[in-house]
């Protein structure tokens, strides 16, 4: 394995642009080294890293094997991901960005299910008149499985949602849905409710350490160098009044 510190980012979308202005603010801006569609760069004003573009989903296995140091990610999918975070992946910073709700939403025309004290009453009633459980579309299998057993909830099963699943529903594929959320919309345009304790997690992107990684004397210098520089951001060139 490599000396430097590798440092993993999102390498599309909005984590990314988000990624880049952080850096860019702490006079670290990231640059892509050969061709502009390339995974690899520098990360300019610190010697002795890499960087890595990789997907949200990816840097959190390179986290998990120990491939890459650190890496900005979300935590909901480092908590749906990883069998063992605390054991996996140090917590270094959250970074205000990436913010996002998973949460259980069922049809707005569910009047009488509020809590998921209810759902459980509804999986039960469900099952004796349609002869199945509850269906529940999701990409989040194990923050779903870990959430509805602390709750009581067992009548149901999964289905693995693989486009949009707040359409899920009304579609006729599953009956309620685990999904991620910033301001609700879209479920209300689907004619979804949120349950009063359906709350599964609050989501922002973090800057993650890997605890399997090699961590070599310069990778720990590089690291500290990096958390101090994002503490500090570099002032723009304007005065304060």
């Amino acid at each position: 394995m490599a000396a430097n510190l590798v440092v993993a980012v999102p390498a599309k979308g909005r984590l990314k642009d988000n990624a880049a202005a952080l850096f860019e603010r702490a006079g670290l801006a990231l640059r892509k080294t050969g061709h502009e569609r390339g995974y690899s760069g520098v990360m300019q004003g610190l010697d002795g890293v890499e960087v890595a573009f990789l997907s949200a989903a990816e840097i959190v296995h390179q986290l998990n094997s120990g491939r890459v140091h650190i890496g900005i990610t979300g935590e909901d999918l480092v908590r749906e991901t990883l069998p063992d975070v605390e054991g996996s992946v140090e917590f270094l910073r959250p970074l205000d960005f990436g913010r996002a709700d998973v949460v259980v939403a069922v049809p707005d025309c569910w009047i009488d299910v509020a809590r998921m004290a209810d759902l459980e009453d509804v999986a039960a009633q469900f099952a004796r008149v349609h002869g199945r459980r509850l269906r529940v579309a999701t990409k989040y299998l194990n923050l779903t499985r870990r959430f509805f057993a602390k709750a009581g909830v067992a009548g149901y099963r999964i289905v693995e949602s693989v486009g949009a699943t707040e359409g899920t529903p009304a579609a006729g594929t599953a009956e309620l849905i685990v999904d991620i959320t910033t301001t609700g919309t879209t479920l209300a345009a689907n004619h979804l409710k949120v349950l009063e304790d359906g709350l599964i997690l609050q989501s922002q992107a973090h800057l993650f350490a890997a605890r399997g990684a090699q961590w070599t004397k310069s990778a720990l210098r590089a690291r500290e160098a990096i958390l101090d520089r994002l503490a500090k951001p570099v002032q723009s060139g304007a005065t304060s009044q």
